[in-house]
């Protein structure tokens, strides 16, 4: 099922239960979907890869702006970011674990045949594309660079 076509029922649901922050948070993703959809050159769907992407967008905007604020001390402001991020990460595929990035990150670089630095253009390519979804891009870039070097 489509996110956009869930999103509808979990809108009526945290209206219904008054919940604001659940709410907001549910109408920024169907904004986010609809421009996606409306986009220049869009043909009015969208993948649910381009759905996980903007979701990633949305969390990683979470993460920095509570780290801004925590590090101004503005506490307040620092929750509210970190509540719309535990809701935003409903909606995201299950992460991988460190252990199981290494693991997929080491195939990865096996079926490349990357042995330094060097190939970590390659290598980062082709780990973006399979794990797309399934781990932040800082967590591969750190992993990729942690097992070439």
């Amino acid at each position: 099922m489509k996110l956009d076509n869930i999103l509808d029922g979990e809108i009526k649901k945290a209206m219904l239960a008054k919940d604001r922050t659940r709410l907001d948070v549910l109408r920024a993703i169907k904004k986010e979907i609809i421009e996606a959809k409306t986009a220049k050159n869009a043909s009015g769907e969208i993948s649910e890869r381009i759905e996980t992407l903007i979701l990633q967008r949305m969390v990683k905007q979470r993460k920095e702006s509570a780290e801004i604020f925590t590090t101004q001390n503005r506490e307040d402001l620092a929750k509210d970011e970190l509540a719309q991020l535990a809701i935003l990460q409903e909606y995201l595929p299950e992460q991988l674990s460190p252990e199981a990035l290494v693991e997929q990150i080491s195939a990865i670089i096996t079926s490349v045949g990357a042995s330094s630095m060097k190939d970590m253009g390659k290598v980062m390519g082709l780990a973006t594309k399979q794990l797309a979804g399934k781990a932040e891009g800082k967590a591969i870039s750190d992993t990729v660079k942690k097992l070439l070097s």
